[in-house]
């Protein structure tokens, strides 16, 4: 699986200090909603970073391996599009898999049937 960067914006930590946050989206998915309903949607999360404008706006449509899951948090309010207010005890977060590796690549038999570095 992965999640592709789709939008980047500028934020501001506690400390005033400027960054650029990149916006990940995950695969889309189909849910059932409490009456039954089916719809489709994606798993979006935020993922903050070192990069200048330039080099968020250069990764656009950069596809990272791994998930968008969701983790519990302390709770907190939530303005929907709608403008309802929803408490919530969870948010989406990043998380990176490891690209596999395949060690054949590097590695073969040697003549006395032990690995030997290609």
């Amino acid at each position: 699986m992965s999640v592709k960067i789709v939008s980047y914006k500028l934020r501001e930590t506690f400390e005033g200090k400027k960054f650029y946050a990149l916006q990940l989206q995950g695969d889309a998915e189909i849910i059932e909603s409490k009456s039954g309903n089916q719809y489709l949607t994606v798993k979006k999360a935020s993922m903050p970073s070192t990069l200048d404008e330039e080099s968020c706006k250069a990764l656009l449509g950069t596809e990272l391996p791994g998930t968008i899951e969701r983790v519990g948090c302390e709770e907190y309010e939530y303005t929907t599009s709608s403008g309802e207010i929803i408490s919530l005890n969870f948010r989406y977060e990043y998380r990176a898999k490891p690209a596999e590796v395949n060690f054949a690549k590097f590695y073969e038999p040697s003549e006395n049937g032990k690995m030997a570095t290609v």
